[in-house]
């Protein structure tokens, strides 16, 4: 892609309107645009992250999981089956259709996985299953804040397995745990899970996964085998090992086992090897894709700019014609363009320097600068947007390097 071509909107000063380090850089960055509170636009750049994201959380859950799609608007009956409609309170936004009928923009979505569940699965031959579904999720937050970390629309990843008892339920639940970890590690981030408080899901087994990050949220405490891991409220230095680290989190997934809750309120029964009925135990597992977005910044940037791990970055290597209308330097900027599959070209004609602050906001992964001087002496300079290591070498090493 050509910057010529692209959208893509940077602020030079820092918005006033941001608080954090995340929201300040994906505004400046062109990453997003505020459409009302809470509610975002996502521009090419911001739109790429967040599908690279998703993908690598795709990708990690259709080893253990069945994807599916459902609806965000949710009818009320399915919730008053369950219980939870006037319990989860005004976070909740709740609807009237033109014949009347009430219904709600999905804050999660344990009812309507259940009902397909219910639907489609009679025997305990049908079991296990977890389906799982990336869609845009609606909480109605008092006060949103710090962009995309605290927005009332976000794109969610939500999960829902289907056991035939408890302790297969819990095989379940740990193979998720697993499979977040990984999730996260490819996602280039340290991510620490917690013991946690269940909430208005329901349930006795839970964990928070937190991606390390000086100006998290929550404290923590591990080690680094996990065998201790802690949130503040739950942290108690009389009895953690020795050796514990501390650290701040951003908390982007949490993941419950809560047993027969759903599937007994809504009569969603097998028939088991016996004969008899039986409700299966559930866990539902979610990550939330877009606030890991702001998170990853949050936990990877400097003064200049954002600094995207590889996984994600809207595009790998930035090139940078430094003489844009020089005939040498435009010749050699196509040719490398044509050879890289993902790379941003700023081809304006904007000076130098502007140029450089601009992919260093962006915090692409790797620099190609192309100048006068450097083609004389046949080489390129190689930068390294995360330790800021600069090289002066020939154009088949450099491509080698971000190949």
């Amino acid at each position: 892609m050509r910057t010529s071509n692209l959208l893509l909107p940077i602020i030079k000063e820092n918005p006033k309107e941001a608080e954090i380090v995340s929201h300040r850089l994906m505004l400046r960055a062109g990453m997003v645009r505020q459409l009302g509170s809470g509610i975002y636009n996502w521009l090419p750049l911001g739109l790429k992250v967040l599908r690279n994201i998703e993908q690598i959380v795709r990708e990690e859950m259709d080893k253990i999981a069945n994807e599916i799609l459902m609806p965000t608007m949710q009818p009320v009956e399915l919730w008053q089956e369950s219980g939870r409609y006037e319990a989860y309170g005004k976070e909740m936004l709740r609807i009237t259709d033109r014949h009347e009928r009430p219904m709600l923009f999905g804050p999660t979505a344990e009812e309507v996985v259940t009902d397909i569940f219910r639907n489609a699965c009679k025997s305990y031959k049908d079991l296990p299953k977890t389906l799982y579904n990336i869609q845009w999720k609606f909480r109605d937050e008092t006060r949103p804040r710090f962009g995309v970390m605290r927005g009332r629309e976000f794109l969610m990843k939500d999960s829902y397995s289907f056991d035939i008892d408890e302790e297969a339920a819990k095989v379940t639940y740990w193979k998720h745990h697993a499979t977040y970890l990984k999730i996260f590690e490819r996602l280039g981030m340290k991510a620490v899970p917690v013991r946690a408080n269940t909430g208005p899901i329901g349930g006795d087994l839970s964990h928070e996964f937190h991606i390390v990050a000086q100006t998290g949220e929550s404290a923590l405490y591990y080690t680094d085998d996990f065998s201790y891991a802690m949130a503040d409220e739950m942290h108690d230095p009389a009895t953690a090992p020795a050796g514990f680290k501390e650290a701040r989190g951003i908390e982007v997934g949490h993941i419950f086992n809560f047993g027969t809750k759903y599937s007994a309120a809504m009569n969603a029964k097998v028939q088991g090897a016996d004969g008899k009925e039986i409700f299966p135990h559930m866990g539902s597992y979610g990550i939330g894709v877009s606030r890991i977005v702001g998170a990853i910044i949050e936990a990877s940037h400097d003064d200049a700019g954002i600094i995207w791990p590889e996984s994600v970055a809207p595009y790998k290597v930035g090139l940078i014609n430094i003489k844009q209308g020089d005939e040498a330097c435009d010749k050699l900027c196509e040719e490398i363009y044509a050879k890289l599959p993902s790379c941003l070209y700023n081809d304006g004609n904007t000076g130098a320097g502007q140029k450089f602050a601009t992919m260093d906001l962006i915090g692409l992964p790797w620099q190609i600068a192309v100048g006068p001087r450097g083609i004389e002496a046949g080489t390129v300079e190689l930068k390294n947007r995360n330790t800021g290591e600069k090289q002066e070498i020939s154009l088949e090493a450099a491509l080698s390097k971000v190949a």
